[in-house]
């Protein structure tokens, strides 16, 4: 388990692409190394197994499990952020070596959970409700309190950075030769960390 790695489960929709991309940048910028599921394409590893083996390698997790909405083409809803965030506290609760993971779970109102997923009750569950500044500062200070990582910025102002890197993230692409849909998750994360570099002078 590696003390700096921090599983993301969350949607990757495209209407929620925003606050994905919030997330990872507010990790990095807090000096920890975001993983998820998109962040390999190995044809040989199943996608459930590729989840456990992150899930093995983090010892942190930040959860979204406010996307309950029925998929527009299936008119089912996605099971797939409960199913994840299910792993990592098992992985917590019965590998004895994992027993230092923590974990910081969002939905849209603190207890708006208990009405879909009530077997978490008791569970310190943070509201983001719906709007991104609020999600950033709710990582940053978790990581101060939680990792009691004094180094890590006030939410504000890694939210203020977020959106100056938003902005700057256009030109970056052209230099790059990239379309925005092309985007990949690792090259998010590695545009991510240069500008945060750029911009704060901090290795």
């Amino acid at each position: 388990m590696k003390d700096k790695d921090v599983f993301i489960n969350c949607p990757f929709s495209p209407d929620y692409e925003e606050f994905f991309q919030a997330i990872v940048f507010t990790v990095v910028r807090s000096g920890y190394t975001p993983r998820c599921a998109r962040e390999n394409d190995d044809g040989g590893e199943a996608r459930i197994e590729k989840i456990c083996r992150i899930i093995r390698e983090c010892r942190y997790g930040v959860h979204d499990i406010s996307n309950t909405e029925l998929d527009a083409a299936s008119g089912l809803p996605r099971f797939n952020m409960p199913l994840e965030l299910g792993l990592f506290l098992g992985a917590r609760n019965f590998g004895p070596k994992r027993s230092g993971q923590k974990a910081l779970i969002f939905d849209r109102q603190k207890y708006r959970y208990q009405q879909f997923i009530s077997d978490i009750a008791g569970q310190d569950i943070h509201a983001h409700e719906g709007k991104i500044d609020r999600l950033v500062e709710e990582i940053a200070t978790w990581f101060r309190d939680e990792a009691g990582d004094a180094r890590v910025p006030g939410g504000r102002a890694i939210a203020a950075e977020f959106k100056r890197f938003q902005a700057d993230l256009p030109d970056i692409l052209r230099v790059r030769k990239l379309e925005p849909q092309e985007l990949t998750f690792k090259d998010f994360h590695m545009l991510a960390a240069n500008w945060i570099v750029a911009d704060s002078g901090e290795p």
